[in-house]
């Protein structure tokens, strides 16, 4: 397929620690890795510039540190350090694909990953390289939710894909409400008026502010991300009016 038909052709895909804990609940599943390393090959293999921001809850979540009497900022620099762990996990899945990859981190640690320039990541990008983007924003306090959207921002994304268990935004929890309804559409104030569980409110307020459009999804349905790129409906899409 040319470029040319993609309805996006440069991506930040947000991956939280969960997905690529699969089953298990923590860790990392290695047919996870695997799936989702084949699903990003298909559609960089399409021409789409793909941008990734990893999140770490699968091997430790600082905002449960707290609960433990940890102080906040040190859970929080433990939280981005997994997520590294979690960055270079992919990119030897996705290397051993043929896909050239760079690991670029908030959190300065020159033997494993590039120090984050902006100006690097997008080159990166524009050399069709996949950019996996690690350390959340390099500051406490902040979630990789935030991290994404303000990445997307700043290498130009036209779109940011939530890798998620279900099929969208539901107005509950479909697994434990049978009566949740799915909601195809949303604005970025309806997500934050109603508490919607999309991304946080630092996260959607980026968004809002600068118009870039959210698509929620299921990373577990083989050819979604590919879906999305060529403009099928799929999921629950977040945007202005």
């Amino acid at each position: 397929m040319n470029d040319s038909k993609l309805k996006f052709k440069r991506i930040l895909l947000k991956l939280s620690g969960e997905v690529l804990a699969g089953e298990k609940g923590y860790g990392i599943d290695i047919d996870i890795l695997k799936k989702i390393a084949n699903e990003i090959k298909e559609v960089h293999h399409l021409g789409a510039e793909v941008a990734i921001v990893v999140g770490g809850g699968n091997i430790f979540r600082g905002v449960e540190g707290t609960v433990k009497e940890m102080d906040r900022a040190a859970a929080d620099y433990m939280g981005m350090l997994a997520t590294v762990m979690n960055a270079l996990a992919l990119q030897n899945a996705l290397e051993k694909l043929g896909i050239y990859t760079r690991v670029l981190s908030a959190i300065e640690m020159k033997e494993v990953a590039e120090p984050y320039i902006r100006r690097r990541a997008i080159r990166h990008l524009e050399k069709k390289r996949v950019v996996i983007f690690a350390g959340g924003t390099g500051n406490p306090y902040f979630t990789t939710d935030t991290a994404a959207s303000l990445r997307a921002m700043e290498v130009n994304a036209e779109v940011i894909l939530k890798a998620t268990k279900v099929d969208g935004v539901y107005t509950a929890d479909p697994f434990k409400d049978r009566l949740a309804e799915k909601l195809p559409q949303l604005t970025y104030i309806q997500v934050l008026e109603k508490g919607l569980k999309v991304m946080d409110a630092t996260a959607i307020s980026l968004c809002m502010d600068n118009n870039l459009p959210i698509v929620v999804f299921n990373l577990n349905k083989t050819g979604n991300i590919k879906r999305v790129l060529i403009g099928e409906k799929v999921g629950t899409i977040v945007r202005g009016k």
